[in-house]
């Protein structure tokens, strides 16, 4: 199966590196950064105990080499899935299955409007990537991947469970994406601090921050009326509750939720170190415009967005905020 990877960032690298090593043609279209990193030093996908090395890599920065693909997966950040979607329309075949691999809850939707009768297949990543320079792409979190149940996706879902990616097929992946953009409202406070993964379980007022950020965001998707999955078998309602409990019992229940990288952090805060515009927008931002909706106000992820706005102008990284900083900025 010929499969493109359209916007190979840190996710469409790990993930197209896994489909490549299974035995999959893969293409991989993405920046000159990457391109020229790749060139020069490899593909590298690191996991847990695993490491694959990949030198006969196609790596261009032309979308059009993706004509002869019987895939796609669109990996872009969501502001640009519109503009994606019309040069995807432009240059595929019918049939052409196109997967999002992308944060938030309504870039399928965007896909399906341009993409016509092609199957659109929505697609939610539960693990996070770390790049770590010489095309070394290193899995940072456990999970695995939920896929959409579509009509004309099923060899796609074959080859990304073929690739050991840990393939779920959902029926209604919706209450999937809702659970999931609840969890990624944490990968602002990860940009605004600086702090990997394991430092905010671990640190009691980051998991304040954290709590207060989901539990008003949840009620806001509760009086909507948005129905919400588990999360690994846990309600994300009980989330605030288990980040507020005392730091060993909280460390404990949390290590055994989620297994993380000790350098693990957020694509959002890749996104200010590397000085490009975030999904802010598309996570805390999607709770604000269905809070605005329903006439009720989101002022934790109003604050939240306001911050990493002001850290985008900015334009030096990660403002580094300590946890009391942060807690204090959001009014907490």
């Amino acid at each position: 199966m010929h499969i493109g990877i359209f916007g190979a960032g840190s996710i469409g690298c790990f993930v197209g590196g896994r489909l490549q090593a299974a035995g999959e043609r893969v293409t991989f279209v993405g920046r000159d950064r990457l391109k020229a990193e790749i060139a020069a030093h490899g593909l590298t996908v690191a996991d847990f105990g695993e490491r694959l090395v990949l030198d006969d890599v196609r790596f261009v920065t032309d979308p059009t080499a993706l004509a002869a693909c019987d895939a796609v997966l669109v990996c872009v950040k969501s502001a640009q899935t519109a503009e994606v979607a019309a040069v995807l329309d432009g240059i595929l075949g019918p049939g052409v299955a196109v997967a999002s691999l992308q944060n938030g809850v309504r870039n399928a939707e965007t896909l399906r409007t341009a993409l016509g009768a092609r199957p659109v297949v929505a697609t939610i990543v539960e693990f996070n990537v770390v790049s770590k320079g010489e095309g070394v792409f290193r899995r940072g979190t456990d999970g695995g991947l939920i896929v959409e149940r579509v009509a004309g996706g099923e060899a796609l879902s074959a080859a990304l469970r073929r690739a050991g990616l840990g393939v779920k097929v959902a029926d209604d992946i919706a209450p999937e994406q809702w659970a999931k953009l609840l969890v990624n409202l944490n990968n602002a406070v990860v940009a605004l601090t600086d702090a990997p993964t394991p430092v905010l379980m671990s640190d009691r007022t980051l998991r304040r921050v954290i709590a207060a950020i989901i539990e008003e965001a949840a009620g806001v998707l509760k009086a909507a009326g948005i129905p919400v999955a588990r999360l690994r078998g846990v309600p994300v309602s009980w989330m605030p509750t288990i980040l507020r409990l005392p730091d060993p019992l909280a460390r404990r229940v949390l290590r055994a939720q989620m297994k993380a990288d000790p350098d693990a952090r957020s694509s959002m805060w890749e996104d200010l170190h590397r000085g490009r515009t975030t999904e802010v927008d598309f996570l805390n931002g999607e709770i604000l415009r269905i809070a605005k909706r329903i006439g009720r106000q989101a002022p934790i992820n109003a604050g939240v967005v306001r911050l990493i706005r002001e850290a985008e102008a900015a334009g030096a990284g990660s403002p580094a905020m300590s946890p009391t900083a942060l807690a204090r900025a959001l009014g907490l």
